[in-house]
């Protein structure tokens, strides 16, 4: 299924959301509580599925809600359809402080995988899948464990994370992230898993046991404040407060 065309504006700063603009009939599919408003016009359903493949029968719909849940999303995704007439918009915000990213898949191998609590919303015809890492050290000891999420499409997709985003472009090249920073990264990126090397390293090293590895072409999105660290930091803060 060719994915809806859809225009979009990013609003904000710290703390962002993305407004979409629908033309008549256009459709955009969105993690269930992700909606900050929607003009008139505009109407929602909640569905089992992407409603990328328009022929899927009850036994797809709920083999993929059932891996969704594999991830800890939603069993179901909220569909919003322009039911009116001229341009409308539908505003999104992630669920945490931080940025979103405009992914074009059409301009990315049609594919980019993420971590899987990325997905905010896409256009409609964007297959929301899961995939499971292949390299057994990947799934012990990576952040995203063995459950990645895969964003298939021609259309625009959005994800979102936590403080600022690095955009890394790789054309051969090897980059080390730590494992809770890595956000997403396109087709063409071979992800693997390393331990840190040297017993006084990995005690005293305050950077954790492994570091990601990815290496080869394409494009690498990278988050300075993973949401864990953020409520880590939070609360050994209250820790503190309250001994003291």
């Amino acid at each position: 299924m060719q994915c809806h065309e859809i225009d979009y504006e990013i609003l904000g700063g710290s703390m962002q959301l993305v407004e979409v603009e629908l033309d008549p009939g256009e459709s955009v599919v969105a993690e269930a509580g992700a909606m900050t408003y929607m003009e008139d016009g505009i109407q929602f359903e909640t569905k089992m599925g992407d409603g990328s493949d328009a022929n899927q029968g009850i036994m797809g719909k709920l083999f993929s809600a059932g891996k969704r849940a594999l991830t800890g999303e939603s069993l179901f995704l909220t569909h919003f359809t322009h039911r009116g007439q001229g341009k409308k918009r539908v505003a999104f915000a992630a669920p945490v402080p931080g940025t979103i990213v405009p992914l074009d898949l059409s301009k990315m191998g049609n594919e980019v995988i993420c971590q899987k609590d990325a997905f905010l919303c896409a256009a409609l015809g964007t297959k929301i899948d899961i995939t499971f890492n292949r390299r057994i050290g990947s799934g012990f000891f990576g952040g995203e464990g063995f459950i990645l999420e895969k964003l298939s499409g021609d259309g625009m997709a959005f994800i979102q994370a936590g403080g600022t985003i690095v955009e890394k472009e790789l054309n051969g090249e090897t980059l080390r992230v730590d494992t809770g920073c890595l956000v997403a990264f396109s087709s063409g990126i071979d992800y693997n898993i390393e331990l840190v090397s040297g017993l006084k390293s990995m005690i005293f090293g305050g950077e954790g046991l492994v570091l990601a590895t990815l290496s080869g072409h394409g494009k690498v999105w990278v988050q300075s404040m993973p949401f864990s660290k953020l409520a880590e930091k939070i609360h050994l803060q209250g820790v503190s407060t309250t001994d003291s």
